[in-house]
């Protein structure tokens, strides 16, 4: 996992939480979507956190002070713009705690009482920690028990919902956790929003890679979304894609 400050000043005046950018590194790479983090409209800067994963980020996060990145579109997709006036939790797997951690900001600067659900697994690679439990209550849950409680997310989710009235519950990560997010909460009529991750190319809603079945029609997660009604989201579909 990397932190990258990218100077971008139009982007970090005009960013609201819930939208991303699309970065091409340079000539011959690929055009990658990461959610912008953080901004710092002084310095004129996004924060990306970005996880090395193949060539064209590999490259990225090699680069050093002061390299150019050809490219940063954006700010892309609609902002989250959620509020509860209540209690909201909010629930990251992975690298999709860095798609909650602006979210669960928001909700905070709001006036929610936010507690957010961290899933990892292992102690070693949990994201935002000390940043997510400047704005409310964080329930760690890793899968070999070196943090937090040992299990799934939805577990402590569950434990939640029994315990308190939630009033909103947003998912971010890995499409199998926010399915099971989203099943869970549905019987508990709490509404849930999930911020999909589909293949995205151009980010403008043209090439049609990012297209998703929402309450039975087709929706562009770069242009509609990415956040979703995670009760009207077709999972299943959007699984079978993905893994096509």
């Amino acid at each position: 996992m990397h932190r990258l400050e990218i100077s971008a000043p139009r982007i970090a005046q005009g960013h609201r939480p819930g939208q991303f950018v699309i970065v091409r590194q340079g000539p011959g790479s690929e055009r990658l979507p990461f959610t912008v983090v953080s901004t710092d409209a002084e310095r004129g800067s996004i924060e990306l956190i970005i996880q090395a994963v193949g060539k064209s980020t590999g490259e990225l996060v090699r680069l050093t002070p002061g390299q150019p990145i050809d490219d940063v579109a954006g700010p892309l997709g609609r902002p989250s713009g959620l509020v509860a006036r209540g209690h909201a939790v909010c629930v990251g797997g992975g690298v999709g705690t860095a798609v909650v951690y602006p979210i669960a900001r928001e909700l905070a600067a709001n006036g929610a009482r936010v507690t957010t659900v961290i899933g990892a697994p292992s102690g070693g690679s949990v994201l935002l920690e000390d940043e997510l439990s400047q704005l409310g209550t964080v329930v760690g849950c890793t899968d070999d028990g070196t943090y937090g409680r040992r299990g799934l997310v939805t577990d402590a989710l569950r434990d939640l919902l029994s315990e308190d009235d939630i009033e909103l519950v947003f998912t971010a990560g890995p499409v199998p956790m926010m399915w099971a997010v989203s099943e869970l909460t549905r019987p508990f009529g709490v509404r849930t929003v999930a911020s999909l991750n589909p293949i995205m190319v151009d980010g403008t809603g043209m090439c049609g890679g990012c297209r998703v079945t929402v309450d039975g029609q087709m929706r562009f997660a770069c242009v509609d979304g990415p956040d979703f009604d995670g009760h009207l989201v077709d999972f299943a579909e959007l699984a079978e894609r993905l893994t096509t």
